[in-house]
């Protein structure tokens, strides 16, 4: 199956770009072109760099410049959340997505990312944290619980993993006894707390100005 194929609605969005311009003999060169995308358009959700690029060019790509730090999600609700945290993962160049409970989750939100970014599953907390400790990767639960310390105070190491929960109950209390430290992003305003997904942007972006170089 060719990557047009497989983009289903995405190739319905009106974003993208049409067929190469002037036919087959102006096709550019590359082992990273694909032909059908050159001859059909492409109408994915990549920036322009990876116009007519193959999925698996694109993800070899991105391979060579993914930021150290990981995410984890915790999966117990069916939580739309989820593919947006990918999705933001994708955007920020994160080297791993973790989902940490039930394997299947709501990819709608991710808006194809997901075939972009690394993801993988464990059943549980615990296997979780034994493949943290394994790779000896500092956990970071974002969350606003007793205890927790200003995420714009912290200094986030460059090898990490941030952790997220569900929307509403937050990072559970099993997770949050295991992670080396618990995160808050400082809040100003009435709510309680912000968006899930809105507060994984935030830590990602974080970890950015921290640790990458814009010079």
């Amino acid at each position: 199956m060719s990557d047009q194929q497989q983009f289903g609605s995405e190739d319905d969005a009106p974003h993208g770009v049409g067929p190469w311009p002037g036919g087959r003999e102006e096709w550019p060169e590359g082992p990273w072109y694909d032909a059908e995308l050159l001859e059909h358009g492409d109408r994915r959700n990549v920036i322009d760099r990876y116009r007519y690029w193959s999925m698996a060019a694109i993800v070899a790509d991105l391979d060579t410049k993914r930021h150290a730090f990981h995410v984890a999600i915790e999966n117990w609700q069916h939580d739309m959340n989820i593919g947006s945290i990918v999705r933001s993962a994708n955007a920020f160049a994160a080297d791993t997505v973790h989902i940490v409970g039930k394997r299947r989750w709501n990819k709608r939100g991710a808006m194809v990312t997901d075939r972009y970014q690394h993801v993988v599953h464990h059943e549980s907390v615990a296997a979780f944290i034994d493949w943290a400790r394994s790779e000896e990767m500092p956990v970071l639960a974002i969350d606003n619980v007793p205890g927790c310390v200003p995420i714009e105070t912290y200094e986030l190491p460059e090898r990490c993993v941030l952790l997220f929960g569900q929307e509403g109950p937050g990072v559970s209390d099993e997770a949050v006894e295991v992670s080396d430290a618990v995160l808050e992003i400082s809040q100003f305003g009435s709510t309680r707390s912000i968006n899930a997904s809105a507060a994984a942007a935030v830590a990602m972006h974080t970890w950015v100005l921290q640790h990458v170089d814009f010079a």
